[in-house]
């Protein structure tokens, strides 16, 4: 049963138990992200959750570390477009230990000023390594079109400018404005007595509210097909189509869910199909929807020798075209539903899952996670309801496309393959 309580500082607690575990994850969801960010400071979010590692008052990094590989546990953080993540998952004998760490952590960073320095260099790596990643870059240059002219635009890890000309003052006032209370959540899943929970929070967290609120960022991306290709000498070509989509928790999100699996987020899938099975053309193919608090999109991305590059391209688009035209049909609807219904309860059997699923609910939707209202919105879809989306979706307005690799001699015919295609949807 997920509870939520509220502390008298404004920080918001949810929690689950679950029976028959050892283990208790538990994190602390900061609503900090890219989407807040501007121009100067585009990765700091990030580059804030690595330095709060780097040490606090009371341990330096390299006891950060020892303490929690001394019990076994685990000790991590993620930042994406909206939040930041700080999280622990150990022994349910050990929660003491992983609140204090965590607290420790978001609250008593020291932000040492020759750390700033030395991490700007481990940052910019990050940065190249994605750079060098293909399928990273392609990813990453969709999505800077398809949301350009928002905040969503930007990439999680900045620019190799904006991180190496990072202060300490700037760090401390970007936690200052948003590592408040009243803008963090705290989830926690698994084995765990709740007064206790309660106890080690009030002790912890006993620091006083900003008096501020985050503000919901809106975003309306500009219309139009936008595209770019990078050229990079490397054995594959990589594409990125991405199209609009629905955000968070909305009837559609569940409907994108289930075309989605349908064209290509599975082995059975249309596009896996096409291009792996019956021609032999790609070893990687798929969609994948992304889900924000109030805007969404839908990505189409497959991976290709060089020589292949331009018939894979047409093969995508004719799948996109058989789906407009004739839907999808209800065999492969149910299968589609089945196969999700199953892979969400299997991949909801850890504390951790289900630590994430509450504490994101809670921050960016402000509402209770119910494991039975998702399922229900799976098994609830109809095929109407799917078939509704599909020129929702590639009869809209936006349509965005990457293509990454030795593309130079071949981007003129890609570029006049995807203007004739975006034509017929005008």
């Amino acid at each position: 049963m997920v509870k939520i309580k509220t502390l008298d500082n404004g920080l918001r607690v949810v929690t689950e138990r679950m029976e028959g575990l050892r283990s208790v994850s538990i994190g602390i969801w900061v609503n900090a992200g890219s989407e807040y960010e501007n121009e100067k400071t585009s990765g700091i979010s990030h580059f804030l959750e690595h330095m709060l590692f780097k040490g606090t008052e009371n341990r330096d990094a390299r006891q950060i570390a020892a303490e929690m590989d001394s019990i076994g546990g685990t000790l991590n953080a993620f930042t994406a477009k909206e939040c930041t993540c700080y999280y622990a998952k150990v022994l349910d004998e050990h929660l003491p230990l992983a609140v204090d760490m965590l607290t420790d952590l978001v609250l008593h960073s020291t932000l040492d000023k020759k750390l700033i320095e030395r991490e700007k260099g481990v940052i910019c790596d990050e940065i190249y390594m994605t750079l060098d990643n293909p399928e990273d870059l392609v990813f990453e240059t969709a999505t800077s079109k398809f949301f350009g002219g928002t905040t969503l635009e930007r990439p999680i890890l900045g620019t190799v400018e904006t991180v190496s000309a990072f202060k300490q003052k700037d760090l401390r006032a970007y936690m200052k404005r948003y590592y408040a209370p009243e803008n963090m959540v705290v989830a926690c899943a698994g084995s765990f007595d709740e007064d206790e929970l309660f106890e080690l929070l009030n002790k912890s967290f006993a620091i006083e509210p900003s008096g501020e609120c985050y503000e919901v960022v809106e975003h309306i991306p500009n219309d139009g097909f936008r595209y770019e290709f990078v050229h990079k000498d490397i054995e594959q070509v990589h594409f990125c189509l991405t199209f609009p989509g629905f955000s968070l928790g909305t009837r559609e999100y569940y409907a994108l869910t289930v075309l989605s699996n349908a064209l290509g987020g599975s082995m059975s899938s249309r596009l896996f199909q096409t291009i792996r099975e019956d021609h032999g053309l790609a070893y990687s193919v798929y969609t994948y929807p992304i889900s924000y608090r109030n805007v969404g999109a839908f990505s189409v991305y497959a991976g290709c020798g060089e020589k292949q590059a331009k018939k894979v391209l047409k093969l995508m688009l004719t799948e996109l075209d058989k789906l407009i035209q004739d839907g999808l049909k209800q065999e492969e609807f149910e299968r589609c539903k089945q196969q999700l219904r199953g892979s969400f309860i299997l991949g909801m059997e850890s504390s951790s899952s289900h630590m994430n699923a509450i504490g994101k609910s809670l921050l960016l939707q402000n509402k209770e996670y119910s494991e039975e209202a998702t399922l229900s919105g799976i098994e609830c879809v109809t095929i109407e309801e799917v078939e509704k989306l599909i020129p929702q979706l590639f009869a809209s307005k936006r349509f965005a496309a990457a293509i990454v690799g030795r593309v130079e001699s071949q981007s003129e015919d890609m570029q006049k393959e995807l203007e004739k295609w975006w034509a017929k949807r005008g």
